[in-house]
């Protein structure tokens, strides 16, 4: 950490994070254990659904389990939507991540408690609670950053992501240990105490954030707050009452549940930007960016559909298919989902450093271009997955070395820092000022969507066996990619100079 004194853009006069504002610190350790928590949870989720600790198991629905997996990704997601409204109309985002962190740590706390419906009331709070703070504390990031380059604010989301994936490396270690071999709700609640861990050094650290994410930037009326609370409550209340008619009938089934958010998870931001390109306060100048941003947002969508399959079928695979032994021990299934973050942390500087390198020499890749590669490298690892269950499938043993996965990981890792941290930054700088909470909620939306999706994309594995499920996969991002790089001309016309 430097000594100097500097004056940045928030406000705030102090030493600086490697040379970044020193706000971008206390964002740094906030969301690093906040990941610690989420990934903890999420690294044994999947394992502890087909454990057949539940009543009713899914032992034997493999297929149901990761989709279940997915659908709940998609809803922890959808909730950024929300959670961005609140910020930008009701509360700001510096007390949304406060109260978010809360929620989700009582969320944890309440997963420790072994009862099932514990179980599902606590990934409701968790779900909540990251829907206010995800969007909110990425869109701090950005108000640490107005008024300064393009390429120092890609830095300085760069360097954010290093967060998220310190706390997604020890994760996995810790939690998935302690969950697969000494209890799982021991490990659920280790997660928890990393949220706490979170929301404390958030509040001592708030003084480095000067008045970012103080102030709603468009504060809701008193009858704008009413007709959002009778909308909510509408909603709420037909979805409770058809889950009252499926069980009074009968015929409830947890992949009606499935279903019914894998619709929602595309309706959603359907509706979303329709709304948004049709609000009066949008700009002139602002309607091509938003234009510009439904192509990211697409792309984002499939990139993230297949990505987020690590924590499901590769973790299935990892745990079925993958031979985990050294020497005499076979180490935890969930412990490959520490591989992605360690890859990373070792990359991510590289990465942040080169595009700053090429920027100052009018090399750096458009956005759309990085966009295309991100596709192309996402396709590939979905390509060798295919063999990888060839592989397996024609083994002795019925299992591959860890070498097949290492690799698969290593090209998710290029195509997720080719496209999220500069997906991050990008939505910063298309949002219009008014909408900044609800563009980032929309940007996180892009994961909720690729995983709702993933609620029916998961079940197309039994049938069709993995080398043909992950092939069909690989070719589809494959020619995704080859159509945004057409398309990147267009694109950056709708960017209206933003890069």
């Amino acid at each position: 950490m430097a000594s100097s004194l500097t004056k940045d853009s928030a406000g705030t006069t102090g030493k600086t994070f490697f040379g970044h504002p020193r706000g971008l610190a206390t964002l740094f350790m906030t969301e690093m254990w906040e990941r610690f928590s989420w990934y903890g949870m999420r690294a044994i989720l999947v394992l502890y659904l087909i454990a057949g600790v539940l009543e009713g198991p899914l032992a034997g629905r493999e297929a149901l389990a990761a989709a279940i997996y997915g659908v709940y990704n998609a809803v922890v997601y959808m909730a950024a939507m929300p959670g961005g409204w609140v910020a930008d109309r009701l509360w700001g985002a510096r007390k949304a991540v406060l109260v978010g962190g809360i929620v989700i740590a009582l969320g944890h706390y309440t997963l420790a408690i072994p009862s099932d419906v514990a179980f599902f009331v606590g990934l409701g709070l968790i779900a909540v609670g990251t829907g206010l703070l995800k969007p909110n504390i990425s869109a701090m990031v950005g108000g640490l950053y107005e008024g300064q380059s393009s390429a120092r604010r890609d830095a300085g989301f760069t360097i954010f992501y290093m967060s998220i994936n310190i706390g997604a490396m020890f994760a996995p270690l810790v939690v998935g240990y302690l969950g697969e071999n000494v209890d799982w709700h021991l490990g659920f609640a280790v997660a928890g105490v990393g949220m706490t861990l979170a929301v404390v050094q958030y509040v001592l650290g708030g003084r480095h954030l000067g008045d970012v994410g103080r102030h709603p930037g468009t504060p809701a009326t008193p009858e704008e707050k009413r007709s959002v609370l009778r909308k909510v409550a509408l909603w709420t209340g037909l979805a409770v009452a058809a889950l009252l008619v499926d069980l009074a009938l009968g015929t409830y089934d947890i992949e009606h549940i499935v279903n019914f958010l894998a619709v929602l998870g595309v309706v959603v931001p359907v509706l979303y930007f329709a709304s948004m390109y049709r609000n009066p306060e949008l700009t002139e100048q602002d309607r091509p960016r938003v234009k510009a941003f439904v192509w990211f947002f697409v792309t984002a969508v499939l990139f993230w559909m297949i990505y987020d399959q690590s924590g499901s079928l590769l973790t299935i695979f990892a745990n079925n298919d993958t031979d985990r032994m050294i020497g005499g021990w076979e180490f935890p299934a969930s412990w490959f989902q520490s591989v992605n973050p360690v890859m990373i942390i070792i990359l991510a500087p590289a990465f942040a450093t080169l595009w700053v390198w090429l920027a100052k020499r009018d090399s750096e890749p458009s956005a759309p271009m990085k966009f295309a590669l991100a596709m192309l490298l996402i396709g590939g690892s979905f390509g060798l997955m295919g063999l990888a269950g060839a592989a397996a499938a024609n083994s002795e043993t019925g299992k591959v070395t860890v070498f097949w996965l290492l690799s698969v990981y290593l090209l998710q890792t290029l195509g997720e820092l080719c496209l999220s941290p500069v997906g991050l930054s990008l939505s910063t700088k298309l949002a219009p000022k008014q909408f900044v909470g609800q563009i980032m909620g929309l940007w996180f939306l892009a994961t909720a969507t690729g995983n709702a999706l993933n609620g029916w994309a998961t079940q197309l594995n039994e049938p069709m066996g993995d080398a043909a499920y992950y092939t069909m996969w690989g070719l589809v991002a494959v020619a995704a990619g080859f159509a945004f790089m057409t398309a990147g001309k267009r694109i950056r016309a709708l960017m209206g100079g933003v890069r």
